[in-house]
């Protein structure tokens, strides 16, 4: 435990810390905007790669992120969030079959396949735009929520499909709790930002389940199931470091459920107890997440993936878990007063700016191993800023309203 005042939350100089932060990270990713629109993969430089031409989770993320820039008065923030919007309605967008293609290459063809994932950062997106009064954010939102109501939220189970075809004729069988803890997150976004409820509902039905799952299994949240939502345990056992399908649990994903589960419950109950509960998993995701991985292997930072019992698989440190650490530890002590989680938050503020944050280049290293030595085999560069730039605003924001329309709410 530190006690630093600039890693100290309610301190002036934490506040001025990650201030400065939120316009460091809004000034690297400038330069994200592809020639046609959308946004590239950034470089550790800020620089694009053009081997991933636009991606639409990653477009959209910068959407959000520059929405929210311009609502915070950031110099040319709503001129970038067009430049990514205009990447959402063109080259991303299918024209044909409707969605979105996950991923326009610089010769113009497109990766296959319709993701769940990257829709639900579309309704983010557009939810954000809207509030930042951006124009077409609203046709964009409407259409967005549209193609998901059509072809991936399953009613009948109150869960979100996975993955389909480019045509929306086959869909995969597989079935996945990443793109659904977005879909969470999207649905809430939408439903602060429109005062539409139905998607406020529609999340906590998501969370019944994840919250099922997890109580059944230690704490631990399965992240891979099969079509019928049976548990997939094994899944990618043979490619245990995946992207975006690791093996195992993922303790960082444990830590940003209990901060979407906190907010969808203080913002669904009139008071504390109908959200007691909710709050309760929460704190019980929380305590695994860190129990099992933090400091885990001998070395300061959060082991990326545990096996069923708790140990380390997959040693790496993300940049990513610790920006949900910072949100959740934040919310959490917001949500009941208790002291341990103004500790945590400084704990994880401290590593951040020793480990995580370049800078030098700006931004923050992705992906460090065991050792906290910067390495890029999961995520090389520093794609976006989505997940850096939201910890820097979400601790200091009402913790049961989404970040964009917090900050509206805010200024």
């Amino acid at each position: 435990m530190t006690n630093n005042p600039r890693y100290t939350l309610g301190t002036e100089a934490n506040r001025i810390f990650m201030a400065s932060e939120t316009y460091e990270l809004l000034k690297f990713g400038k330069g994200f905007p592809a020639p046609n629109g959308g946004s590239g993969w950034l470089n550790a430089d800020g620089t694009l790669d053009p081997s991933h031409g636009v991606e639409t989770w990653i477009t959209s993320r910068m959407a959000h992120v520059y929405s929210i820039g311009a609502m915070l008065g950031y110099l040319g923030a709503g001129e970038l969030a067009d430049a990514a919007l205009k990447g959402l309605t063109g080259i991303l967008h299918d024209d044909e079959h409707g969605g979105w293609y996950p991923q326009v290459f610089a010769d113009g063809t497109h990766a296959p396949g319709k993701v769940c994932y990257a829709h639900a950062f579309v309704i983010l997106a557009a939810s954000s735009a809207l509030l930042a009064g951006r124009p077409g954010a609203k046709e964009l939102l409407d259409e967005a929520l549209a193609t998901y109501d059509k072809h991936f939220w399953n009613d009948e189970i109150g869960l979100a499909v996975d993955t389909w075809n480019t045509e929306f004729t086959e869909l995969d069988p597989y079935r996945g709790l990443n793109a659904n803890m977005h879909t969470t997150e999207a649905f809430l976004a939408v439903a602060d930002a429109t005062g539409d409820n139905a998607y406020r509902v529609r999340a906590g039905r998501i969370i019944d389940h994840v919250i099922g799952w997890a109580k059944h299994d230690e704490w631990r949240i399965p992240e891979h199931f099969k079509s019928d939502w049976s548990l997939d345990l094994e899944c990618n056992v043979d490619k245990k470091d995946d992207q975006f399908k690791p093996y195992g649990a993922t303790p960082g994903h444990g830590i940003e459920w209990a901060r979407l589960i906190t907010q969808w419950a203080l913002s669904s109950f009139a008071n504390l107890d109908g959200a007691q509960p909710y709050v309760d998993a929460a704190e019980h995701l929380f305590a695994r997440a860190v129990a099992d991985a933090w400091n885990a292997d001998g070395t300061v930072g959060l082991a990326y993936t545990t096996d069923w019992n708790g140990k380390p698989v997959v040693t790496d440190r993300m940049h990513w878990t610790l920006a949900e650490s910072l949100n959740t530890s934040a919310t959490l002590y917001a949500a009941t007063g208790e002291e341990m989680y103004a500790n945590w938050y400084a704990t994880f503020a401290q590593y951040v700016d020793e480990h995580v944050i370049d800078h030098e280049s700006g931004s923050w290293f992705h992906q460090l191993d065991k050792n906290n030595h910067v390495i890029g085999t999961v995520w090389p560069g520093k794609s976006d800023l989505y997940h850096a730039f939201q910890s820097t605003l979400i601790p200091f924001l009402d913790p049961a309203v989404s970040i964009a329309t917090a900050v509206k709410n805010a200024a």
